[in-house]
């Protein structure tokens, strides 16, 4: 006891704390070295990406700088990937080893030939769990499975060609159109043909419309966000995925971020799907078998509950869904009419086709969607310049390699250790002049949007990938393209002519708004035109 005490009497703050500060340095080189020799056991080290500031800081300051600027897309070629013939990079943030790829043989690996080694990973799981859950987004392994499976059957065949729900919304879509804006109403009066040769903001339109037709699809009722000057479930949606895309790009220090608004958002987003889910539960399960697939009362959420009656499982499946369902499908038409307005020639020949295959006045069927192949290619191009998520993320499920990307010339395999997130981008990609025949009188340059590239030009598997590859390929990619060949049908059966007045605004070069999804940072202000035909 004597001795304790003595040594307690000798012991000053200032000794204690320089014996915390050595273990903590020692930790920090045995760990250091352990993580080396793992390292150089499995292949080698990638180039590395430069930091000045302790912990990467300086790396976390700049990620979250061009967020909020809309400059990703210049981050990583003008810094990560400038000069480069190896497309694959490396980082230390908060003493963590990142790796950035935008190689298609590493994608490859992680999203098809090496799946198993490869996650979404339960950092990325604690990340989003609060937004989506545990969706098909954010499980690996059984869960996911499981997910994949509940969802699998409402992307059949006859769903996807079930086209009433487009139509019904296309006719609101027109008539807002005309209004040069949503309606103040379901009832408004608006005049055929108002808005021909007037300026609007399409893009703020294609969101309500894929909204309301993504709500009807999910729970049988729309949000009538068309209809609805201020919709809050839409403002709220928005604000939650706004927040979300920050924390995402801020590591270990998320925990920093004020996330007041993206709780309000989130509580408002759960009492309005909740709702329905609390009213589909009440259906007894006879009742739920009783709705067929070609009764209009039948939805995702009854589908749902006919399997299960967790409301937190149904909750997270939805939001999932409605994520992939509304947002990716109104960037997309966005960015098409973007780049139609600004090429005559292109729509000139798209609605020619769809003229010749559908006519002035019918509907289009599924049939005729799938054999319109100038219609796919506008489609291709348009995902192949703005692919609908721009930047992905995998975690390391175990000690393993990527293909590529090791040694001082990348050519090598790159060592990749359990837990070591990499992140991976389809945007900077798909642009990249060396995964392309050489421009000329007929083959277009990489960067710009030419449909007709798609008659001589064939990607290698994993050099396009707009809906991801392997075993968590987008599971709605069909839905998806359906409903976007439907209302560009639509649109150019009824106008012949959309001219854009996006010069003033962004000189030519668009803002890539890359939250989760990539959207025109400035909207799209177009002019549509009513055939005299």
């Amino acid at each position: 006891m004597g001795l304790v005490e003595t040594a307690a009497e000798n012991i000053s703050f200032r000794s204690v704390v320089g014996f915390a500060c050595a273990a903590l340095v020692l930790n920090y080189v045995v760990g250091r070295l352990n993580e080396h020799i793992r390292i150089k056991r499995l292949g080698n080290y990638g180039r590395q990406l430069k930091s000045w500031a302790p912990l990467g800081l300086d790396r976390v300051a700049q990620a979250v700088n061009t967020t909020m600027k809309q400059k990703n897309l210049e981050l990583w070629r003008e810094d990560y990937f400038k000069n480069a013939t190896n497309w694959t990079a490396e980082t230390r943030i908060f003493n963590q080893r990142i790796v950035f790829t935008a190689d298609p043989e590493n994608m490859k690996a992680i999203l098809a030939l090496q799946f198993s080694d490869y996650g979404k990973g339960e950092p990325f799981h604690e990340e989003w769990k609060d937004f989506l859950g545990d969706s098909i987004f954010t499980t690996d392994g059984p869960q996911w499975h499981a997910s994949r499976q509940l969802i699998r059957p409402q992307f059949t065949r006859d769903r996807v060609s079930d086209l009433y729900c487009f139509e019904s919304h296309m006719k609101t879509l027109f008539r807002a159109i005309d209004n040069l804006g949503p309606l103040n109403g379901e009832d408004q009066k608006v005049e055929p043909g108002a808005g021909s040769g007037k300026v609007i903001d399409i893009s703020q339109l294609f969101f309500r419309y894929t909204l309301d037709v993504t709500t009807e699809f999910l729970l049988g009722q729309d949000t009538k966000s068309l209809s609805t000057p201020k919709n809050e479930f839409a403002e709220a949606f928005n604000e939650v995925q706004r927040v979300q895309n920050i924390i995402a790009r801020t590591s270990k220090a998320r925990k920093l971020i004020p996330k007041a608004s993206f709780w309000k958002g989130l509580d408002m987003m759960n009492t309005f799907i909740n709702r329905y889910i609390q009213r589909a539960l009440r259906l007894s399960p006879e009742e739920l078998e009783s709705h067929s697939k070609g009764d209009k009362g039948y939805n995702f959420l009854h589908a749902l509950a006919g399997f299960t009656r967790d409301p937190k499982v149904l909750r997270d499946q939805i939001v999932a869904i409605l994520l992939a369902g509304r947002d990716t499908t109104a960037s997309t038409l966005s960015w098409t009419i973007y780049e139609l307005s600004r090429h005559p020639h292109a729509v000139a020949k798209l609605r020619e086709e769809i003229l010749t295959t559908i006519g002035r006045d019918r509907m289009p069927t599924y049939e005729h969607l799938k054999n319109m192949p100038y219609l796919r290619a506008v489609l291709n191009e348009t995902l192949r310049l703005y692919p609908s998520v721009p930047f992905n993320v995998r975690l390391a499920l175990k000690d393993t390699t990527l293909p590529r990307g090791g040694g001082p010339n990348g050519d090598e395999p790159l060592a990749i250790l359990k837990d070591t997130p990499i992140a991976y981008s389809t945007l900077v990609m798909q642009r990249r002049p060396d995964l392309y025949p050489p421009a000329s009188d007929t083959f277009a340059h990489p960067e710009v949007y030419s449909p007709e590239r798609w008659a001589v030009w064939h990607p290698k598997p994993h050099d396009y990938i707009p809906f991801n590859a392997g075993p968590r390929i987008c599971i709605g990619q069909q839905f998806a393209l359906t409903e976007m060949s439907y209302v560009l049908c639509r649109l150019f059966q009824r106008f012949d002519r959309v001219e854009s007045h996006m010069y003033p605004i962004d000189g030519g070069n668009p803002l890539l708004k890359a939250d989760i999804v990539l959207s025109p940072g400035q909207g799209v202000k177009v002019a549509f035109f009513d055939a005299q035909d």
